[in-house]
């Protein structure tokens, strides 16, 4: 089985680039303290990356 990855957004969007708040949502998050779970693919974890300063990620099994 795949290993997923729990993406919380912890930080407003409000103020960020454009690609930020991209990115943001095609994680899949809306709002803050908003939860998704993503398989662990490296498109998705440069993705997290990339948003670092506004999510937090753990890994889950």
């Amino acid at each position: 089985m795949a290993k997923k990855l729990r993406i919380e957004l912890i930080r407003s969007t409000i103020g960020q680039k454009p690609k930020k708040v991209a990115t943001v949502r095609s994680l899949g998050l809306r709002r803050i303290n908003s939860v998704v779970e993503q398989e662990d693919t490296p498109s998705i974890r440069g993705m997290v990356e990339a948003v670092a300063h506004l999510v937090k990620c753990e890994e889950i099994d």
